[in-house]
């Protein structure tokens, strides 16, 4: 596929300045960043588009070779002037380390690097009932606002920043190593091009201070432990004019004392007693939603478990609710008086002689280890 001409990729006039380049390429980069648009592969193929078309034009003997013979140029497989150890030398060496070393493949003239700030991580504790229904919540995080008393120059009022001396404002410096060239964050003023003689009292320099501010936050019904709500732009703030990160509030479900949450359903566990197991008969059980009333059957054993269908919970992306499952436990009675003994003593005798039939899971049982002993 034949490549598009470098100046229409950047949206800039063949005569274009460096100055216009530049400005076109920080708008393009910032559009299409493998950090703006993750897992877009589409994005992530104009972006190199643009820092190659960027990277280009803004040498000044590639750009003299791609003007006078367009790709062939610079295509160090066609030989051109621009392009291979033939025509750019070590210089082109420079860039390709300068990738690796955190230059970004700038030209020597491309100014300080522009960072995006950090994201950060805020912890949430919610209810349950909070989760399952959806809750709206402010919180308070520490965030960098831009200093009142220097207006975010980091300059006491009445000074300037001066231009670095060492890197002469452009934010980076070439170290030679041998036969390399080698592109790195200047060390003097860390990448901003400028230096500040004289610092603000109220930032130190820095150009801005701590604070705390309160966002509101929605947190959706359905929504899961561990699962993350994004907040654009509330992270920390870039460097040298980048973009702020993002806020990522991470959910963390506190435990409940009567249910546990597994996906959509619930589960809990349902306390019976002796002569509702064995008589059956209606018993009321509490849901997220209020209680409701069901049956069991005669003879219900601990651990038999009921469900009861659409009573948990409706995640965020299912479109119906989970299920509410209730483990039964018979519960065995205890502090009897003497009245209770007896008649438990008579109904104990009573079943033996009735035989096995009221008790199949010990006949069963019984069964099973006389046949290991033999």
């Amino acid at each position: 596929m034949a490549k598009r001409d470098f100046y229409e990729i950047l949206g800039v006039a063949k005569g274009a300045s460096e100055e216009e380049i530049k400005k076109s390429y920080r708008k393009l980069a910032m559009k299409y960043h493998p950090d703006r648009n993750p897992d877009n592969k589409e994005a992530e193929e104009k972006f190199k588009e643009v820092k190659e078309a960027y990277e280009m034009l803004t040498n000044p003997e590639k750009r003299e070779a791609y003007d006078r013979y367009g790709h062939a140029g610079v295509d160090p497989n066609m030989g051109g002037g621009g392009g291979g150890f033939g025509g750019g030398g070590f210089g082109d060496l420079g860039d390709i380390f300068g990738d690796i070393f955190g230059g970004g493949g700038r030209s020597r003239n491309a100014g300080p690097q522009v960072y995006r700030g950090a994201d950060l991580r805020y912890n949430l504790e919610i209810t349950l009932e909070q989760a399952a229904n959806g809750y709206d919540t402010t919180i308070r995080v520490p965030s960098w606002d831009k200093c009142d008393t220097c207006h975010g120059s980091g300059a006491k009022p009445g000074t300037q920043p001066v231009t670095c001396t060492t890197c002469a404002g452009h934010g980076q410096v070439r170290m030679q190593q041998g036969f390399f060239s080698i592109q790195q964050t200047c060390p003097k003023c860390h990448g901003s091009g400028k230096m500040i003689p004289e610092p603000c009292p109220s930032c130190s320099g820095a150009g801005r201070i701590k604070r705390n501010k309160t966002l509101e936050v929605k947190i959706p019904a359905g929504i899961d432990n561990g699962m993350r709500i994004r907040s654009t732009g509330n992270g920390e703030p870039g460097t040298n004019g980048g973009p702020s990160g993002d806020l990522y509030v991470e959910i963390h479900i506190k435990p409940h004392a009567v249910f546990q949450r597994e996906g959509d359903d619930l589960h809990c566990e349902m306390p019976i007693s002796f002569s509702k197991a064995a008589l059956g008969g209606e018993i009321e059980v509490p849901t997220l939603s209020g209680k409701v009333s069901f049956t069991v059957p005669e003879g219900t054993q601990t651990g038999k478990t009921f469900r009861l269908k659409g009573k948990g919970i409706k995640g965020v992306r299912s479109g119906y609710h989970g299920d509410l499952f209730c483990h039964v436990i018979v519960e065995t009675p205890v502090k009897l008086t003497e009245k209770q003994k007896d008649l438990l003593r008579e109904f104990e005798r009573m079943t033996v002689e009735g035989g096995a039939k009221h008790s199949p899971q010990s006949k069963g049982w019984m069964d099973k280890v006389k046949d290991f002993f033999e």
